[in-house]
């Protein structure tokens, strides 16, 4: 069963090798993840899913030890899902690298020192109907006694002119009501997220926050915006649910 969620942003800038001068400009945010992440480690999960989007190669299932890097990003950084094995080989290493949002969720578990459970990967393809989203949800919530996730996904990315979606006059109240469906654990809302309007958003949280609301189904958690932004003209949105 689900016992605690937390639920982040993926933009690399996250990173701040990545970010490089503008760093300072999303350092609320990862205090925020660092505290979603607390509530995590106080549920004492038996496993730790992480959820996020990826494109058609990153897809599936990464298992714990799976690696990622920042090359593409310009950035000589390399992470792991959580941890390696006894002899210090990660057992993925040989295997598909890890799509960037599990990356970007594989470096706030190691900045957090996460290991409190083992860790499996899922990446989500953004075309990912609603009604499969929740079927993952579930059985993602049955795998273990204790169950957490984190979910990883971005708001839409049309607030601005100089977004990269340019600017969508519908981009705020798409943001604003997935803001509030995660601050109060709104399960019927997640799961009425219009899928066509999110892609036009370019929301790529999406299928992964409806994955979330399949496996807290019966959980009865409860939820908490920890913060909420929009800089560069995308939604950032950090909560958490215990």
């Amino acid at each position: 069963m689900l016992v605690a969620a937390a639920v982040c942003p993926c933009p690399p800038l996250l990173v701040p090798e990545v970010a490089a001068g503008a760093a300072p400009e999303l350092d609320a945010a990862r205090t925020a993840c660092t505290d979603a992440l607390g509530v995590l480690a106080a549920s004492r999960p038996d496993l730790l899913v992480v959820v996020g989007p990826a494109e058609e190669s990153g897809r599936g299932p990464h298992p714990e030890g799976a690696t990622g890097s920042f090359a593409g990003f310009g950035v000589d950084l390399a992470v792991r899902l959580g941890r390696a094995d006894a002899a210090g080989r990660s057992p993925a290493s040989a295997g598909r690298a890890l799509p960037s949002s599990l990356a970007v969720a594989a470096w706030l578990l190691e900045r957090a020192g996460w290991s409190d459970a083992p860790v499996e990967g899922l990446g989500v393809g953004e075309p990912l109907e609603t009604e499969r989203c929740l079927r993952a949800g579930e059985e993602i919530g049955a795998r273990a006694g204790r169950v957490a996730l984190l979910v990883m996904g971005d708001a839409s990315a049309c607030r601005t002119l100089k977004a990269p979606g340019y600017l969508d006059e519908r981009a705020e109240g798409f943001d604003a009501e997935v803001a509030r469906a995660l601050a109060t654990a709104d399960l019927a809302a997640l799961k009425a997220l219009d899928a066509s309007l999110a892609y036009e958003l370019k929301a790529a949280g999406r299928a992964p926050w409806q994955i979330l609301a399949g496996a807290a189904e019966g959980a009865g958690l409860g939820g908490a915006l920890l913060h909420e932004d929009a800089p560069y003209g995308v939604g950032y949105l950090v909560a958490a649910w215990s």
